[in-house]
């Protein structure tokens, strides 16, 4: 199950070959400032396997996300995420330093959105954001999200934000 290609990109399952590019941008300290800290070589590649148990458990996870011609754009997909001790479903993005800024990430976030909605008919999605993370809470209003509730599970407060399915 992968979400539509869209006008600039298309989407792809993880493999460990994508460790090189995978390990560069998760471990890029602009595009990991709202983490607690980049990531290192063996915590991408944990990221990798982690999304390759997603898509064999779920059917879905975050998906690499290409140019049509095979550049690499990030990774951008689906993730159950616990918010406030219940699960729900996130649309997770994370684009390339070089990229950022070209409405790539709101285009694949937006065909994971119809993907949510059209074909796994979730009644809400979420996207779990740092509160000073900007960029991030644009793409998700971009969506169609608002602000629903901070979630206090973990080290910090996170915004979640969110869209209902009627």
């Amino acid at each position: 199950m992968l979400p539509h290609p869209t006008a600039r990109l298309r989407f792809r399952e993880m493999t460990l070959a994508d460790i090189e590019v995978m390990s560069s941008m998760l471990g890029d300290p602009a595009v990991m400032r709202y983490y607690p800290a980049p990531k290192t070589r063996s915590e991408a590649l944990a990221w990798i396997e982690w999304n390759q148990t997603n898509y064999a458990h779920d059917g879905f996870g975050l998906w690499i996300v290409e140019t049509h011609d095979g550049g690499f754009v990030g990774d951008c997909g689906l993730t159950r995420q616990q918010v406030n001790g219940r699960s729900e479903l996130e649309v997770g993005y994370h684009v390339r330093r070089d990229l950022q800024g070209h409405g790539y990430g709101t285009e694949a976030a937006l065909a994971c959105l119809e993907l949510a909605r059209d074909v796994l008919r979730v009644g809400r999605l979420v996207a779990i954001i740092h509160p000073d993370n900007v960029a991030s809470r644009r793409v998700a209003e971009r969506l169609g999200m608002r602000q629903l509730e901070d979630d206090l599970g973990g080290a910090l407060v996170r915004t979640v934000m969110g869209v209902e399915f009627g």
